[in-house]
């Protein structure tokens, strides 16, 4: 005889294992398409390609090429001759919306 607390266990169990599957089947799929991305060279075609692309955006892109650093070189304390550079980001916020409860745009 199977209780009804064995039961709700094995539900929930059941739900959760389901819940856990489709979140890892989901970015298993993101994951192939970035590995499945295109390479392409850091180039003078390279603003041409965006450009032709739909909607100016070129998703998942590996990009190949020599990058400068605007200021210097960051090292790595753990690993000797690991050197790596930031990447400039620019967020353009299209449309402000006023928020009289926060008092904030």
């Amino acid at each position: 005889p199977i209780t009804p607390g064995e039961l709700l266990c094995l539900g929930s169990s059941l739900a959760f294992s389901g819940l856990f599957y489709y979140l890892y089947r989901k970015k298993a799929r993101v994951v192939a398409r970035i590995q499945e991305a295109p390479k392409l060279q850091v180039d003078d075609d390279l603003p041409a390609l965006v450009s032709a692309a739909d909607g100016s955006c070129l998703p998942y892109v590996a990009l190949e090429g020599i990058v400068l650093p605007a200021k210097a070189v960051l090292t790595s304390h753990y690993h000797e001759g690991l050197q790596g550079v930031i990447q400039k980001l620019l967020l353009k916020e299209h449309r402000l919306i006023w928020n009289s409860l926060a008092r904030s745009w």
